[in-house]
Formats: C-alpha cells, sequence, structure tokens
C-alpha cells in the first residue's frame, strides 16, 4: 500500500528511511573524497596527546573517528586552561571550529541510539472502519499533554480527527481535530468537556512528518498547542466558563485514535476520520514544560506521570490498518553539538550534522601503548584475514584505518574469516591484532539494514560475532590484554559491543519465532518476545548451562515487574539476555582490589581486614525494549561462585552490576547502587537490583582483623611475655658457660638452642624501631629470618639428638656434632641466602620488618618450620612410647602387686613428663600458629606458650636440671672452704706432717693416706681435754676421716679458742659424687661438730 503525499507517491517507511540514509551516505562520501588530504597533527602535553584531523566530518562519525583509534572527541578545556589550551593549538596552526564531546554522555551512544525507530500506523483513506484503540486505563485528568509524530494527508480538505477521549457521561471529553486552510496550513483545535477552541495554523501542510503537542490544565483552563517544538497557540478558560467549570477530565473513558467518537467507543462517520500516519503517541497526566516538550521531540522519554507510552502491545488494531515501521533522526538539543571555537575560547552549538575538523584525545600512555603495539606486531593474524578474504577487509595500521558504513554482507564474510582464522592460530593473538580486531568489531556494531532480505543474515552475523569474542578472550591472550590495558579500556568494551549486536537481532522475531537463542561455551545471547495479555502471567526468566558448572545460572524478571509492565498499557515487550562465562571475563577485567576496578569498596568491620574484592561469578544481563526503547525493571539472578583462587580466605558476596559512566577512562567499573544481596550460600548467590545492565557478584575477601584493644593487648603480652623469655634464656646460658656444667653434645645443643632464641625474641622486640627506616628494617627482617630459622633449625638438633637416645646412630659423636652445626647454623644461611637471591624486591613486608606475607615469600619461613615441627612431632610420640613402656615394666618389678590406679597413674605421668620437659625445646608449641585465625583465644594462646618459651626453658633445663644445681651447690661449698681458709688461723699448728694436707693438689700427705688407707680402721672416741688456760698442752686424738676410702679428701684440724677441742672435716668430691650426697653433721663430745659435705 503506498500514500499520496502532495505529488510523489511514496511508502512513509521509503521515504524516512532513504531520509535518514542519505544523511550518513552524504558524510560518508564527505569523508572519503578528503581522507587523501588528511594530514593529521600531533600535539603532546604533560598528561594527554592531541590529533588535530583537518577532515571535516559530522559530529558523529568524528566521534567513531576517535573511538576507532581508541581515543576521545575532545572534551571542553577546564575554564583555567581554555587560554593556554588555545594558544597551543594556534602554535601549531590551529584555527577555527572543533567539534567538542559532551561530559554528559548524551551524545556518547553510537549512530543507532539517534535513530529513534518506531512502529507507524498507516490511515490510507478515510473510512468508518479503520480506528485505533488505546487500552491503557485511563486515571481522572487534571492536567494532560497529549504529544505524537504526525504526517498529515494533503489530498483532503475536510475535518479529520487526530484521536478523540470519550466517557460514559460525555462523549466529547477530550479531543483533538484539524484540517489543511486555504493557505496550506494545519489548523488544529482542542476540545475539552464538549468546550472547542478556534481552530489555529501550527504546521505547514507538506507531507512532511511533524511533531505536535497539546496540553490543558484544569487550572484556568489553560491550553496550549506546540509544533516542531515551538509554541504555536495557547489561551486561557476552555472549559472555565459557566457552573462547570473548573473540572479534570473524567477517567475510565475510551482512547480511539483515528476516529470521532459519536457513541462510547463506536459511531465512527469516514467524514470526521484521519487520513495520514501517526506514531510516537504518549499521554501524560501533568503539563510538560517546554524543555520537556523539547527533550520528547528529541527522543528523551518523560517518565514521570506517564498514562500511555507508544507501543502497538497496548494497542487494538483494526485489521485493515497498516503497521509499518519508520526511522527518526532525533531532532533539537541531540543534534545540536557543542564546537569549540580556535582563537576565540568561546563555546558554542551548531548542527550536529555539520562537517567541521575535530580533535582526538589520547592519554599518554594509552597513546604511546597503542604506538608500540603498531611498531612491533608482525602482523601474521591481520595479514591471513586478509589474503583468505582476497582483499582488505582489516587494516595493517591502526591509525590509518578509515570509518566505514560497513554494510551486512561485508560484515558477515569478514567476521566469518576472521572466525576461521582464530580458531586455527596456534599462537596467541599479537597486540595489534587485538587491536584491529576491536576495530572491526565497532564497524559490525554500527551495521545498518540497508534491505528487508538481509534480516536472514542477522542470525548468522550473531553466530560468528559471539564465536570472535569468545576466542579473543580465551585464557591464552590474557598477557595481551594486560599490554593494551592502557589503550583499550577494558574488556567490558566487548560487553557493551554485544549488547548492541544482540539488539540488531529483535527484527527477526515474529508470532512464530518468539526466541532467538546464540550459545558458546563461555558467551551466550538470546533475545524473545514477551506476550503480557495473557491472564496467567509469570516470571521471565534466562537459564544458562556453563560447562564448569553443575548448576546453572539464570536471571528473571520477577511477576510482579511484569504485571507493573501490563499495568503500564504494554501488550508485548522485547527481552534480551547475555551472558559471559567466568572464564571468559575474570581474567581480563582490572585486578582484585584496584581502586579503578570497583567503586564501593567496604571498609574493615573491627573483625576482618579488607584484602580485595573480584569478580567471582559469571557476568549476565537482562534489558527489557517495548518498541526500541529500554523500560527500566527489577531483575533478580542467580550465580554460581568461583572461589577456587581464593583459598584459606573469608569471602563476603556483593552483588554489583557494570557502571559504563563512571570511570570512563577506564572504560566503567563495578557498582552496587541499587542492588542487594537476597541468599548468600557458599557457592552461589542470589541478588536482587532495581533496574537491568550487566551483573554480577563480586566476592570480597577479608582476613582476620583484631580490634585496636586486642591488638594493643597481643602487643604487650608479646612484649612482655618475649622480655621474660629473653631474660631468662640469658641467665640460663650464662649458668651453663660459668656454673661448670659438664660439657656433653646435650648440653651443647641446648646452649646454641638458646643462644639462637635469644637472639631473635630481641630483635622482634626492637623491630618495631627499624620500620620508618627502608633499609634497617630489610636488614632486620633479614636477621629475624636468620634468627628464628636456626631457633626452628636447633629444635630439629633437639628432637635428632632425642632419636640417637631412642634408636641406636652408628655414628661417632664428633661426626654427630659436626652435622648438627651444619644443620643449626648451616641450613638457616642457606635457606636465607637462596630467598634474598630469588626475592630481594618483594622480601619484606609493607608495613612491618617481617616476611612478606602477600607473596609465596613467607614460605622460606613457614615451609621449613612446619617440616621441623613434623619431624619433632614423631621424635616425641616415639619417646612417649619408650617412657611408657619403660615404666610399665619398671612398676611390673618393684611394685608388682599394686593396684589398678596406681598403675594407670604411673602411666599418666610416664606420658606427660617427657612431654612436658621435651616441648620447649622441640618447639611443638608453634602448632597453636596453624589454629590463629580461628579465633582471637588461640592468638592469646599462641603468644603466651611461645614468648615464654624461654621462661619455660630457664625452668626446666636451669632451675630443675641436677647437672646445673650441683654445679652451683659446688660453687657455694667452694666458696665456704675458701672462706675457712681465709678466717680460721690455730694457735699452737700441729706440726706433725700426719695432719698436712696438700690445698693446691687436692691429695693427702703420705702420712695422711697412710693412716685412713685401712678401711676397717674404726674411728677412735672422741675425748674433749681441757685444759684452762694452758695451751701448750696439746693431746692429739686419733681422727678417722669420714670419706669414702676411693674419693681423696682434704683433712683440716684446729682448735678453738674456747679450750673445747673441734674437728672439722671438710671432704671435697669430684664432679662425679651422686646428687644425694648432702652435708652431714655429726655431733662430737663437749659440743663440738664434725661436717661432712658431699656435692
Amino acid at each position: 500500500m503506498s500514500v499520496l503525499y502532495g505529488s510523489v507517491t511514496e511508502h512513509p517507511f521509503q521515504q524516512v528511511f532513504s531520509l535518514s540514509r542519505s544523511l550518513f551516505v552524504s558524510a560518508a562520501l564527505a569523508e572519503n573524497q578528503t581522507s587523501k588530504d588528511f594530514a593529521p597533527v600531533m600535539i603532546e602535553t604533560l598528561r594527554h596527546m592531541y590529533e588535530y584531523v583537518p577532515t571535516a566530518l559530522d559530529w558523529w562519525h568524528a566521534d567513531r573517528f576517535c573511538d576507532q583509534r581508541f581515543a576521545q572527541l575532545l572534551f571542553e578545556p577546564p575554564d583555567s586552561e581554555q587560554s593556554s589550551f588555545s594558544k597551543l593549538l594556534q602554535s601549531h596552526h590551529i584555527r577555527g571550529s572543533v567539534w567538542l564531546n559532551e561530559r554528559d554522555g548524551v551524545l556518547h551512544k553510537p549512530k543507532w541510539r539517534r535513530n529513534h525507530i518506531v512502529p507507524v500506523l498507516v490511515f490510507g483513506v478515510k473510512t468508518d472502519t479503520k480506528y485505533v484503540k488505546v487500552l491503557s486505563d485511563f486515571p481522572v485528568l487534571p492536567a494532560v499533554t497529549a504529544c505524537a509524530h504526525l504526517q498529515w494527508d494533503t489530498r483532503s480538505q475536510e475535518i479529520a480527527t487526530v484521536f478523540s477521549y470519550a466517557v460514559p457521561a460525555f462523549i466529547n471529553e477530550f479531543q483533538l481535530r484539524g484540517f489543511v486552510d486555504e493557505e496550506g496550513f494545519v489548523r488544529f483545535a482542542l476540545i475539552v468537556h464538549g468546550h472547542h477552541s478556534p481552530y489555529l495554523p501550527v504546521f505547514r501542510a507538506d507531507g512532511q512528518w511533524h511533531h505536535f503537542c497539546v496540553t490543558w490544565q484544569q487550572e484556568n483552563g489553560t491550553w496550549a498547542i506546540y509544533a516542531d517544538g515551538k509554541r504555536r497557540a495557547s489561551a486561557s478558560g476552555l472549559c472555565t466558563a459557566g457552573l462547570d467549570a473548573p473540572q479534570a477530565i473524567y477517567g475510565q473513558g475510551t482512547f480511539i485514535i483515528g476516529q470521532d467518537q459519536d457513541s462510547l467507543g463506536g459511531t465512527f462517520k469516514a467524514k470526521e476520520s484521519f487520513s495520514g500516519n501517526i506514531t510516537d503517541l504518549h499521554i501524560w497526566q501533568k503539563v510538560l514544560s517546554v524543555e520537556q516538550i523539547e527533550n520528547v521531540r528529541s527522543c528523551w522519554m518523560v517518565e514521570q506521570e506517564l498514562v500511555f507510552g507508544w507501543s502497538l502491545n497496548a494497542l487494538e488494531i483494526e485489521s485493515t490498518v497498516e503497521e509499518v515501521t519508520a526511522q527518526f533522526l532525533c531532532p533539537g538539543p541531540v543534534e545540536e553539538c557543542r564546537v569549540f571555537e580556535v582563537g576565540s575560547s568561546g563555546f558554542h552549538h551548531t548542527s550536529c550534522l555539520q562537517s567541521l575538523p575535530f580533535i582526538c584525545r589520547y592519554r599518554k600512555d594509552a597513546y604511546w601503548q597503542l604506538k608500540k603495539a603498531q611498531l612491533e606486531s608482525s602482523h601474521l593474524l591481520v595479514s591471513h584475514v586478509n589474503m583468505l578474504a582476497k582483499r582488505m577487509v582489516i587494516p595493517e595500521n591502526i591509525f590509518t584505518s578509515n570509518v566505514r558504513d560497513m554494510n551486512l554482507s561485508v560484515a558477515l564474510g569478514t567476521l566469518d574469516v576472521l572466525a576461521t582464522v582464530l580458531r586455527k592460530e596456534e599462537t596467541p593473538v599479537e597486540s595489534s591484532d587485538l587491536l584491529m580486531v576491536l576495530q572491526l568489531l565497532k564497524q559490525v556494531a554500527d551495521v545498518e539494514i540497508q534491505e528487508r532480505e538481509e534480516l536472514e543474515m542477522l542470525e548468522q552475523l550473531g553466530q560468528y560475532y559471539v564465536e570472535v569474542t569468545e576466542l579473543i578472550l580465551e585464557e591464552q591472550n590474557i598477557e595481551t590484554w594486560s599490554s593494551i590495558s592502557q589503550a583499550v579500556r577494558g574488556p567490558m568494551a566487548v560487553v557493551e559491543l554485544c549488547d548492541r549486536v544482540v539488539s540488531l537481532l529483535a527484527p527477526l522475531l515474529t508470532s512464530g519465532r518468539t526466541k532467538i537463542t546464540i550459545q558458546h561455551q563461555n558467551v551466550g545471547m538470546e533475545v524473545r518476545k514477551l506476550e503480557l495479555s495473557s491472564q496467567q502471567l509469570s516470571s521471565e526468566t534466562y537459564l544458562i548451562q556453563s560447562p564448569e558448572e553443575d548448576r546453572p545460572d539464570f536471571i528473571e524478571i520477577p511477576v510482579e515487574e511484569i504485571q507493573r509492565l501490563k499495568a503500564k498499557g504494554l501488550r508485548r515487550v522485547t527481552v534480551k539476555n547475555m551472558w559471559f562465562g567466568y572464564s571468559s571475563l575474570q581474567h581480563c577485567l582490572p585486578s582484585p582490589g584496584s581502586s579503578a576496578a570497583f567503586q564501593d569498596v567496604a571498609a574493615s568491620d573491627g573483625g576482618q581486614k579488607y584484602l580485595s574484592t573480584a569478580a567471582g561469578t559469571a557476568v549476565i544481563s537482562s534489558t527489557v525494549l517495548s518498541d526500541y526503547q529500554e523500560i527500566s525493571t527489577s531483575v533478580r539472578y542467580h550465580l554460581q561462585h568461583h572461589t577456587q583462587d581464593l583459598p584459606d580466605k573469608l569471602v563476603g558476596p556483593i552483588c554489583a552490576f557494570w557502571n559504563f559512566s563512571l570511570s570512563p577512562d577506564a572504560g566503567g567499573m563495578w557498582s552496587t547502587a541499587g542492588c542487594s544481596v537476597v541468599t548468600s550460600l557458599p557457592d552461589s548467590t542470589v541478588c536482587f537490583c532495581n533496574h537491568t545492565t550487566n551483573f554480577a557478584v563480586l566476592l570480597q575477601v577479608y582476613e582476620i582483623e583484631r580490634t585496636t584493644k586486642e591488638e594493643l593487648t597481643l602487643q604487650t603480652l608479646t612484649f612482655i611475655g618475649c622480655g621474660v623469655s629473653f631474660c631468662a634464656l640469658v641467665v640460663t646460658f650464662i649458668l651453663f658457660l660459668v656454673v661448670g656444667v659438664p660439657k656433653n653434645e646435650r648440653t651443647t645443643v641446648h646452649k646454641n638452642l638458646i643462644f639462637a632464641l635469644a637472639a631473635a625474641e630481641a630483635l622482634l622486640m626492637f623491630s618495631e624501631l627499624a620500620k620508618t627506616n627502608q633499609v634497617l628494617c630489610f636488614l632486620v627482617t633479614a636477621f629475624l629470618h636468620l634468627s628464628f630459622m636456626a631457633a626452628f633449625s636447633w629444635m630439629l638438633v633437639e628432637g635428632l639428638l632425642l632419636w640417637s637416645k631412642v634408636v641406636a646412630v652408628n655414628m661417632s659423636e664428633d661426626r654427630r656434632m659436626k652435622f648438627y652445626y651444619a644443620t643449626g647454623w648451616g641450613l638457616p644461611a642457606i635457606i636465607v641466602g637462596v630467598t634474598l637471591a630469588t626475592s630481594f624486591n618483594n622480601y619484606v613486608a609493607d608495613n612491618y620488618c617481617w616476611l612478606n606475607v602477600q607473596t609465596n615469600i613467607i614460605w622460606a619461613f613457614v615451609g621449613p618450620v612446619l617440616f621441623i615441627l613434623a619431624v619433632n612431632t614423631f621424635v616425641l610420640f616415639r619417646v612417649v612410647v619408650v617412657t611408657v613402656s619403660s615404666a610399665r615394666r619398671r612398676a611390673k618389678m618393684l611394685t608388682p602387686n599394686s593396684s589398678l590406679e596406681n598403675q594407670i597413674g604411673i602411666q599418666i605421668w610416664a606420658t606427660a613428663k617427657p612431654i612436658l620437659v621435651l616441648l620447649p625445646v622441640l618447639g611443638l608449641t608453634w602448632v597453636c600458629g596453624i589454629l590463629v585465625h580461628l579465633s582471637i583465644i588461640w592468638a592469646y594462646v599462641f603468644i603466651v606458650l611461645n614468648s615464654l618459651q624461654g621462661l619455660y626453658i630457664f625452668l626446666v633445663y636451669a632451675i630443675y636440671n641436677s647437672e646445673v644445681r650441683n654445679a652451683i651447690q659446688r660453687m657455694k661449698d667452694k666458696k665456704k672452704a675458701l672462706s675457712f681458709t681465709n678466717c680460721s688461723h690455730p694457735i699452737n699448728y700441729l706440726s706433725s706432717p700426719r695432719n698436712t694436707t696438700s690445698w693446691e693438689t687436692g691429695k693427702l700427705s703420705p702420712a695422711a693416706a697412710s693412716a685412713s688407707s685401712n678401711p676397717l680402721q674404726k674411728d677412735p672416741p672422741v675425748k674433749n681435754i681441757t685444759n684452762r688456760g694452758n695451751f701448750g698442752g696439746k693431746i692429739p686424738m686419733g681422727i678417722s676421716s669420714i670419706k669414702s676410702p676411693e674419693r681423696p679428701a682434704v683433712e683440716l684440724t684446729a682448735f678453738k679458742s674456747s679450750g673445747k677441742i673441734s674437728f672439722f672435716v671438710f671432704n671435697l668430691f669430684y664432679a662425679n659424687t651422686p646428687s644425694s650426697d648432702c652435708i652431714v653433721e655429726h655431733g662430737l663430745e663437749g659440743g663440738g661438730r664434725v661436717f661432712l659435705l658431699r656435692l
């Protein structure tokens, strides 16, 4: 069917399409004609590179030109820099007008966004049968605005009814009528409550599309008529005269397009019917402002108080009314683009379709990254693609490609060849190859459907597009994505391109085919038609099964949202869904914890320390469209976790979406606005968001963090415990050196362990003082590492020494000691040396002087410690088994008739005693460190046990060690003996050599030795012969030395001045005296006493 417009007969769809296409083609031709004169000028500043392009293009092609080169159209310079920037451009001989980008993002949409594609209703001739009924429920309207695009049939001069609204109480409740006057203008009149406004001219009857709006409000009866964004007529007092006024327009009426209702919903007359085309009708229960009307004309929808939005789904269309689709170029402000005047530092607006030079702005690091990729590339992949295509479909230079409007057949062939090459390529894609592929994907996403027959190729185009996208996102290309991370604003740019491609599939949906699905292993897309007219509505779910998971991911539009859409008058909507598997995007997204990757990073909550945030699921999206326009709806989605890369951490899920408008230089970032967690399980999360876009579940990684009070308590305990331990270790070491403890391999091992542990704890106590000095902190860390490794190595030696006592080891003592020293000091030196040599730059942590726990460096300490603890645990177990067995045999021999309770007690003590004695030297208390992350209680236990390890060693191996106690006792008795020889001087010393002792040698004189040689000689009675006042007569007594015949002794005899004879026998035994020896006091006659000291 065709409609006559003036002197030409043309289908309305063809007319509109031809107009829009001619504009784009003319711009493209202008570009091609001037491309050979292309001579860009590069300008370098501190942070950016500017490329001046003298080729004149319209704003849309200029924006695409910069986007193809991974740059941005010039933004408006700040006020403080406008003058200097203008002078900078002039210094490079740049003058005149250049395009400016728009910071509000209105013009950032691709070309298809400004092509307003809408369904059109064609009323070919005036009849009494053609009508369209609006199926929305109308409320009471105290104010109203109705807007639409209209193409008036100029062949008829009769009055035509554009629309009529009738209620049971009043047929002519609200109506718009018009006709073509003799001067060629279309005149409109508005009817409210039967009150008729005058017919006033609004636009020319030229057969073109015109946009109009009519408004009316109850207050004062004010009304207005707008045409093509301008107010053409307005007045007040419409339906305000008489007792009827003022009153609102009644609700629950019938709204008919194209006919005048003489009865409610019927009784049409052909002479009053509408002839022409109408589309894009919207009705609000408010009076729109002039600015809002201009926005509506410019393809911006005003959602507030919208009663009816244009949609064929919400219309009852009579069978003879034809439906076609038309494209509109959005007029008004969207087509008015900002221009920067070089030289005058001024700004103004001009038509976006005008051709002007422009400037592309690169981030400096991005520009040089692009240059590097171009210079270092071998172009093998691009050359292979061009060879198979038998023509240049992908240019080999990033900076020489032109903006081209690619048709569907060329796009399909190019993607087919590219997918074939990528599938067969064995080597990873190079940086320049990936950049060229991304340029191609951008061109394909802007493809135009020129003929109806091309629709059949759309689905195959989507198949190839998904395949190419999946191939470039493969894991083998991780390094390639990293190498262009500054130039390309992340792989989410590919997601945005796929969203545009899936929109191209919508025209394929028909009543017989309501769903189109394209699914590959890691990328999938779907578009479906959803009927809202059904009485049994249910939620709309997009289910996707990942090959890596047993359970599927899904996203659904809740039934409540679908009911809300139906209540708005929508009868049919289009839903497009996309899914990107975890392995397709995770490795290409910004690194976890990057500030550029996540907007709303959670702070610590006092019990956990925030470490990082990473996408832990697939990325899924759902968008609802009605007549090619997006409708905001709430969604619920359920995604499976992928946490295999986050072991031993606390993970908290966050529902988020990728917001492209945040951080544009980075390509967007994650945001949690409007999203919340519904249900969280260990392996999956259910989220709810009040809008539609690209969703994922972010996993926030935490580690245990104590409160300030807890940290202070732990630090205080550590310092006090280490201080006490250090002092105890120093005292123990001095005792081992000074008191004359017998030298053997056991005491030697003890001393080395004590020295290493004391050094480690001393460094640990004062390591906080060194963290402000980087060099000093590094040295402290190295010595701490060495000291603790040496301490643990000597703990290992302690275990090996015990093992040698339990199991016979065929090795001499000298060889064993060499092995022990090599293990105790040599092994730690090797470990520390190798660690420093391999990881010098990552050796020290950021905030304290210790090994870096964020890298694998910490295993240079933890690994050997775990091995030592495992060995010593086995040794201790073996020692306990042997001890218990010995105790059982001894108990049976000594107390064969003892009770069962006594035997159990003996065995328990035999088990506990070696454990308590050996725990400090074997280091087994450090096992508690494995449990510290579970609870703060284990942290306290760990601190107490290990900071007091030195005190424990002091108590067990010094205070309660018989060897040390005996050595101390010998020192004390020696001191008493020396004091006695210096202070006791006899009045008449016996001259007989029989009683003389050689003190220096510690041996008796021969006479003494002879006198004491008979062990059977009994001691004579001791008599006290007193000669008062006369010391000359002395009667020596026979004294038998109280000593063991095998042990030499010193016998000293003296007489007290009191006249009483006292004999002091001091027996000095050697170090092998049994520990049971003690001082024995023997009473003598007359009160004298004989003392025997056994050490």
